[in-house]
């Protein structure tokens, strides 16, 4: 985890609603202040989840003795620069609950949360690593729980769901998984694996070789995307050639997809998507792209967003107000599985990909064909009797029939 050093009065903006200044120790001592990045990271989620006019950092970094003295332990999350207990406002000018704030906060995946005051309109949120602890302090430090929708009777509201299956995209960035732990969550209904990246076969994803070969060993549906770097159809062309190479002799149940998110490749959205997955269906593979919700709304034409699947990426909504259609959403870059240590991106299927790829022979599958069985001995026998009773039917009829016309 990047935590970063700021002097006492250093008042460098962080991000969008946040600066450094405020999160410095309250002690009033000059002294320099630490601010984890995944910290500011996710109070900007948090923010923008909650629809926010402003939130307030009542307390940052503390100097290890002000945390001592103000009830701390001194080497707690917020001297590791980790931590930060704000109150958060709507657009009305009033303070959001600490419930609401609690709550929000663990979908967005913060790793330490607790209610601080009975009046419910302060909350601790920090990223610790290497655990999870969500509690109530005004029940005692001890007061934890694993829910905090179960715990204050709060309904969850869910996005729409069709026919939704939950999936997550991982990569070299979330290390060595322990694949057994993710698949006995009963959370992930399938993995989309980084490939690669770029244009050089010495750009595979370290981890993709071992991330297959553990998904298929397990039963979890896989599929895979292609980090871009490319500017030129030519460069595009190059990326999908070592593309093919990386996955030659896989299976994927889901979709082969080309990441297209660099801002210096969107001018170019349309031609490099287009070559890349152009190259892919004529090797015999299911293709999409994945980018930005911005992206597909500003640098890609309709015919190419029509012409094939989209991965939507857009973070921090409770549902999607992309208009286009689409596929797979990805909804979260900070969730929280079992077996994954650190954040990893979640996903939504809302189309059933394997029978779609598997039914038509795509990725590495060979199309089924139905095969009609010959006839055995008994099948030849029965329908040479079959035959025979037909005869003699015919006969016996037109016997009949000669006798009616003769009386």
């Amino acid at each position: 985890m990047s935590v970063n050093h700021y002097d006492y009065n250093d008042s460098t903006q962080l991000s969008p609603h946040f600066n450094a200044r405020e999160f410095r120790c309250s002690c009033g001592k000059s002294h320099e202040t630490l601010i984890a990045s995944q910290l500011v990271d996710k109070l900007e989620a948090l923010y923008t989840a909650l629809n926010c006019s402003k939130i307030i950092v009542t307390s940052g970094y503390r100097f290890p003795e002000h945390d001592k003295a103000v009830g701390g332990t001194s080497s707690g999350q917020h001297t590791k620069g980790t931590a930060a207990d704000v109150c958060c406002y709507g657009q009305d000018g009033q303070p959001i609950s600490s419930k609401t704030v609690c709550c929000k906060a663990q979908d967005l995946g913060f790793t330490g949360i607790a209610n601080i005051t009975s009046s419910y309109q302060y909350t601790h949120l920090d990223v610790r690593t290497g655990y999870r602890w969500l509690g109530d302090e005004t029940k005692g430090n001890g007061t934890v729980t694993d829910d905090f929708y179960k715990y204050f009777g709060m309904e969850k509201s869910e996005p729409e769901t069709k026919n939704l299956l939950k999936g997550i995209d991982v990569s070299y960035a979330q290390g060595v998984i322990d694949w057994k732990k993710v698949k006995a969550s009963g959370l992930v209904d399938f993995a989309i694996l980084r490939a690669g990246y770029g244009k050089e076969t010495s750009q595979i994803d370290d981890q993709f070789s071992r991330n297959y070969t553990a998904c298929k060993q397990l039963g979890i549906p896989v599929g895979a995307y292609w980090y871009s770097y490319a500017t030129t159809v030519a460069e595009a062309e190059q990326e999908a050639k070592v593309c093919l190479q990386t996955i030659r002799g896989k299976q994927f149940e889901y979709p082969v997809a080309f990441d297209i998110e660099e801002a210096r490749c969107l001018p170019q959205a349309d031609a490099l998507s287009t070559t890349f997955c152009t190259a892919l269906e004529n090797a015999g593979y299911y293709t999409a792209i994945y980018t930005f919700k911005s992206a597909l709304e500003s640098n890609f034409s309709a015919a190419v967003k029509n012409r094939y699947d989209i991965f939507l990426s857009h973070i921090g909504v409770q549902q999607t107000d992309y208009a286009g259609s689409y596929g797979l959403w990805q909804y979260s870059w900070t969730g929280c599985i079992p077996g994954i240590s650190g954040d990893v991106d979640l996903d939504y299927a809302y189309k059933d990909y394997p029978t779609m790829i598997q039914n038509a022979g795509l990725n590495g599958f060979t199309k089924a064909t139905q095969t009609i069985p010959e006839p055995n001995a008994e099948d030849s026998a029965l329908q040479q009797i079959l035959r025979h009773v037909a005869s003699i039917d015919k006969k016996l009829q037109n016997s009949t029939n000669n006798q009616i016309d003769q009386s």
